[in-house]
């Protein structure tokens, strides 16, 4: 096979997997995201503790990730069917690759979460904030970092997870792999497929990387207190506090949020 009959191939097989990447990363933030922030805030000790709840979504989300990518997208091939009308194609193939990754990016959440100081939620429910300000103005902002840094890794996986479905008739580059480099011996195109697929994970790693660091280099993890000042009662001046606060050793809220700061 020559390179002008591989341009069309390969380049309608890439739009296919850039195709299901993005739509299965998309419903896997949408569906992952709250799951996470829900397994931790269930979690004993947490803002809304159930433990029934918790217990329930952990065993959902173990499942999903027991599953080997290839048996679930071939399981759910009636679901593909029913919700897209297809079981073969980008769009059947963005069904199992979202389900797949929806539990996959929750426990990425639940990690990145927990790494939140747990000093900083309690001195900013000493000061009157609610679960809502808790989650929106620290529990987000200062897990940001590692929450992109756990879609990076996400989309990374959905990059194999896509070539995988090629198996199964999914499309994009999996497809393009199996169908003429391994079916028809197009040793040529298979090689070309293979240095695609790694271009496409290092831009994506090298992209995350460079967010993740920047997020670090501008204090990602301290955006949180900006947005809390209004909790705050007001500033007094440093003699006045020194005068008035005892020297108990104990740090009140707004020292806290300020040494995040």
């Amino acid at each position: 096979m020559t390179w002008a009959e591989m341009q069309p191939l390969l380049r309608d097989a890439c739009l296919d997997t850039l195709f299901m990447v993005w739509w299965s990363t998309v419903y896997a933030v949408i569906g992952g995201l709250p799951l996470g922030l829900l397994i931790v805030l269930t979690d004993r000790g947490g803002l809304l503790q159930n433990v029934a709840v918790n217990k329930v979504l952990g065993a959902i989300l173990n499942l999903g990730r027991s599953l080997p990518f290839i048996i679930l997208i071939v399981w759910l091939i009636p679901f593909s069917r029913m919700v897209v009308g297809t079981s073969i194609g980008p769009s059947a193939a963005v069904v199992a690759l979202a389900i797949g990754a929806i539990p996959f990016f929750a426990r990425l959440v639940e990690t990145a979460v927990r790494e939140v100081d747990h000093g900083l939620v309690e001195a900013v429910q000493s000061m009157g904030g609610g679960t809502w300000t808790i989650i929106f103005k620290v529990l987000l902002p200062q897990a940001l970092p590692s929450l992109l840094a756990g879609l990076t890794t996400t989309v990374i996986t959905l990059i194999g997870y896509s070539a995988m479905a090629g198996a199964v008739g999914g499309g994009g580059l999996g497809n393009l792999a199996i169908t003429y480099g391994y079916q028809r011996r197009e040793d040529a195109l298979m090689n070309v497929t293979i240095l695609l697929l790694i271009a496409i994970v290092t831009v994506v790693q090298i992209a995350g990387d460079l967010a993740v660091r920047r997020l670090a280099s501008r204090g990602g993890r301290q955006a949180a207190p900006v947005g809390l000042r209004r909790l705050l009662p007001a500033r007094r001046e440093p003699a006045a506090a020194a005068a008035t606060t005892p020297a108990t050793g104990v740090a009140e809220p707004e020292a806290v949020l300020d040494k995040a700061v």
